[in-house]
């Protein structure tokens, strides 16, 4: 039998686990809403109950898993397996989720960035080889952007994750594109993830979303507003929710410049928000601002497209953390 291995994604609203291979066959997946309970002791406890749970329904017992690879929001100390107050996973401090995983399993545990996690999962399986017509080799640089609750980078650079000193490498959204601007979770002020973070996104809408726009009426009231509905109202060709796309892509399209002209890419992947908005509500009008703001030789040398892995992404990047 061929060797299996364990994989859970612990992100900011849903944890996913999957029961897989190196290859990227998944034998058997699960997820749920993370439902945080404010202490980080119970819900990794809870995370390995589920995890059992996984392989008892599969039919696979803990002897046969060779690790266990965890996908986490940053920042973290990769060494020694510790997640360090993660802005968006409630009640959470510095917590040992490598060897508490390790204690509760019984198997060596693996720990990684779910930006740098998902970035290998796009290269290897995903948006990094359909580029290039199914050849594994030859986008060797590649970047990819969490759009979800939260905003990270993870780069893919040579081949290789880049991690640069203590890990931190890739917190792009915690990177400022306005200064001295709205507050964000991590405690900063002007980050990305202030501007197109979905949670912030979700706050903002909350707060000052018009009582006439389509972004109110198909949320049932602004206090539900999200940017799900945001997308839906602006293919209705809703004037408020298609501002707020082309604020979205003015500030993506600045921290997506700083990356071109100091890591020069050949392929940056979006994922969840912008590949809900789709090519014409965030791809060709976010690639116009970019080339807008490059020297002209840049341009159309970095190919900025979704993320391919759909809803196997948070399974694979999973997956892929046993070995990043």
């Amino acid at each position: 039998m061929r060797p299996m291995r364990l994989g859970i994604d612990i992100g900011g609203t849903k944890v996913a686990f999957a029961l897989g291979r190196e290859d990227g066959e998944i034998v058997a997946r699960w997820r749920r809403p993370s439902e945080p309970s404010g202490s980080s002791a119970s819900d990794l406890r809870r995370m390995a109950e589920d995890a059992r749970r996984l392989l008892k329904q599969a039919e696979v017992s803990l002897d046969q898993i060779e690790a266990v690879g965890v996908s986490v929001p940053g920042p973290l100390d990769r060494e020694r397996g510790v997640v360090l107050h993660p802005p968006n996973l409630v009640g959470w401090g510095a917590v040992p989720v490598r060897d508490t995983l390790a204690r509760e399993l019984g198997r060596p545990v693996m720990l990684e960035n779910d930006a740098n996690a998902a970035a290998l999962a796009e290269w290897r399986f995903g948006a990094g080889r359909a580029v290039e017509g199914g050849r594994a080799d030859a986008r060797q640089h590649l970047v990819y952007l969490t759009m979800s609750t939260g905003v990270g980078a993870g780069l893919v650079l040579g081949g290789r994750i880049h991690r640069g000193r203590q890990g931190l490498a890739g917190e792009l959204g915690h990177a400022p594109v306005e200064w001295d601007g709205l507050p964000c979770a991590c405690g900063q002020r002007g980050c990305l993830e202030a501007y197109v973070g979905g949670a912030a996104w979700a706050k903002r809408l909350r707060a000052e979303a018009p009582s006439e726009s389509a972004v109110v009426t198909l949320a049932g009231g602004r206090e539900n507003a999200t940017p799900e509905h945001v997308v839906r109202a602006a293919r209705e060709g809703d004037a408020y929710a298609l501002a707020e796309f082309d604020r979205f892509n003015h500030y993506l399209a600045r921290a997506i410049v700083q990356l071109i002209f100091s890591l020069a890419p050949d392929t940056i992947v979006l994922g969840t928000i912008a590949v809900a908005a789709g090519e014409d509500l965030c791809f060709a009008p976010l690639r116009e601002k970019v080339d807008a703001l490059l020297w002209r030789h840049q341009r159309g040398q970095c190919a900025i497209v979704p993320a391919a892995l759909g809803d196997d992404l948070p399974y694979l990047a999973a997956l892929c953390a046993v070995d990043a």
